[in-house]
């Protein structure tokens, strides 16, 4: 899923959990999961690439209503680093 930085801030955790819901039948742990922490995530059909698509269509938009909603300009392009 690729992401605008300059949306990043009105992201929410029902934003994340919707996409971890989405992708958690691809999810294959390792058998020593509990011990290792491990597992992989198998590769996507074609049908699942395209539902993952709308769904980050939808949630670019959802993230610019909230954007503008909160009065901050979204102007297409992704904020720069802020390193001290």
């Amino acid at each position: 899923m690729k992401l605008r930085l300059d949306l990043l801030e009105h992201l929410s955790d029902e934003d994340i959990l919707e996409e971890v819901l989405a992708n958690n039948h691809r999810y294959k742990p390792e058998p020593l999961f509990s011990k290792t922490g491990v597992g992989s995530l198998s590769s996507a059909s074609t049908e699942e690439r395209a539902q993952e698509e709308a769904r980050s269509t939808a949630l670019i938009k959802r993230l610019k209503a909230r954007a503008r909603a909160s009065g901050r300009k979204s102007n297409g392009k992704s904020s720069p680093s802020q390193k001290p």
